[in-house]
């Protein structure tokens, strides 16, 4: 199964090219048969007449010229004569008492010799394996014409331009397996490439509704679909924030009284609270806005915005700065959503920095992704909460807590930003210590 094609156009042509192929074996196996067929009657004609045509000439023949005139004679191939005064069968040939198949004596001519004065007087015959035989005809006037027929081996494939037409007219037939698979195919690939763009983008074009009506209806159930999961979203986005409105007005309400509360442990305590509820309300908006992103796709220097990501870092913890480091090229050619990205590394980074102490990001473009590690000398997190960990508000005990002010969904939009790009990302703990955000993105140029 490993020559198997993986892909339906392969597999399509590849069953195409062996039904062609039995075809051919078929119809050139019907042709040899015929063309053997059709050379062997040829040949018998031939010879018959050849034959016949020398033995009337001989029979008006003087007998003394008959050997001279035989051996100026020039046979067609295969094809032997002499004349014996004597023996029926010539020194050199097999004697035909030992391979007579049929001896008759004549009682009437046959038709092919025409008048009676044409008639042999005897004729013998003897096979000669595996084809062949030897024919001698006996003169009414004494005398024997020997006739030696070894007829060449039929040539059902002897022709000049065979070749070079079965050639041209299998190239063509190949030719137009390929370009008619690729033309059924085409609709297919045209949907799954469809499907991948909705996947990163929701708001990605939808397909041609055109071609056959298979493919008219399969593009119809697309667009559908693509236009519900639209509806959805914008939906959901709306009702998000509607309820981050909603919720802004009685949480502003109540931190105007907390403020006139004369307990000042109490106040600081409910203050804290409302700005809980505030930073949980303003990371779900993100969150929706993110999954519903409208920004465009452009070519960025992903390089440069690594180092961008890493110097803002810097700056916003000064105390950590000697362990932010950049390891890649200084310039990388990507196709994407800078910003989205931007986020994404941004929230990766601010990870290790908060729960590591430093941020280590390599960057490096290989022949089918351009690859990018985030690294921290942490605690690290256990094994079965490598992948939980990317599930939204889902915060992990020990130093990633609620009280660090991280509110869950870090990493859940980080993740969302990189499939909708067609790469991915994930933790992995290192041996020498600490967490790595393995991070994916499709071929940069």
């Amino acid at each position: 199964m490993t020559l198997w094609p993986r892909s339906l156009a392969g597999r399509t042509a590849l069953l195409l090219l062996i039904g062609l192929l039995i075809v051919q074996a078929a119809g050139l196996t019907i042709h040899a048969l015929d063309r053997v067929e059709l050379q062997s009657i040829i040949q018998s004609r031939e010879i018959a007449g050849r034959g016949f045509a020398l033995w009337r000439n001989m029979v008006v023949m003087p007998p003394e010229r008959r050997a001279a005139f035989l051996a100026d004679l020039e046979m067609p191939a295969g094809m032997t004569a002499s004349f014996d005064a004597q023996t029926a069968v010539r020194a050199g040939m097999p004697p035909v008492n030992e391979h007579v198949a049929h001896r008759f004596r004549l009682n009437g001519p046959p038709p092919s010799f025409g008048p009676a004065r044409f008639r042999p007087r005897e004729i013998l015959v003897a096979g000669i394996p595996p084809d062949g035989f030897v024919l001698s005809m006996r003169f009414i006037d004494g005398g024997w014409l020997n006739l030696r027929v070894q007829p060449p081996h039929a040539r059902p494939w002897h022709s000049d331009t065979f070749l070079a037409a079965f050639i041209a007219m299998s190239g063509c037939a190949v030719a137009l397996i390929l370009w008619g698979v690729r033309r059924m195919i085409r609709p297919v690939a045209a949907l799954a490439a469809a499907a991948d763009a909705l996947g990163r983008n929701v708001n990605a074009p939808p397909l041609p509704e055109e071609g056959p009506s298979e493919t008219a209806t399969a593009a119809r159930a697309f667009n559908t679909m693509a236009s519900r999961i639209r509806r959805f979203v914008d939906d959901r986005t709306q009702m998000l924030a509607a309820i981050g409105h909603d919720l802004r007005t009685p949480i502003t309400r109540l931190r105007l009284r907390a403020e006139f509360m004369e307990d000042d442990d109490q106040r600081r305590k409910m203050l804290a609270d409302l700005s809980e509820m505030e930073a949980m309300i303003n990371a779900t908006l993100a969150f929706a806005r993110d999954d519903a992103a409208t920004e465009p796709s452009v070519a960025f220097d992903l390089a440069a915005l690594c180092q961008t990501v890493l110097d803002e870092a810097a700056d916003t913890a000064p105390d950590k700065a000697d362990g932010i480091i950049y390891e890649g090229p200084e310039r990388l050619r990507a196709q994407g959503r800078p910003a989205a990205l931007k986020r994404a590394l941004a929230n990766l980074v601010g990870n290790a920095l908060a729960y590591g102490g430093d941020a280590r990001l390599k960057l490096a473009n290989e022949a089918d992704a351009a690859r990018i590690s985030i690294e921290d000398h942490g605690p690290g997190i256990p094994e079965s909460d490598l992948e939980t960990a990317f599930q939204p508000f889902r915060r992990l005990e020990g130093s990633r807590n609620r009280e660090t002010g991280g509110s869950g969904l870090g990493l859940t939009i980080a993740r969302n930003i990189l499939r909708a790009h067609g790469g991915d990302v994930t933790l992995r703990n290192r041996r020498e210590g600490g967490l790595a955000a393995l991070i994916t993105l499709p071929a940069a140029s």
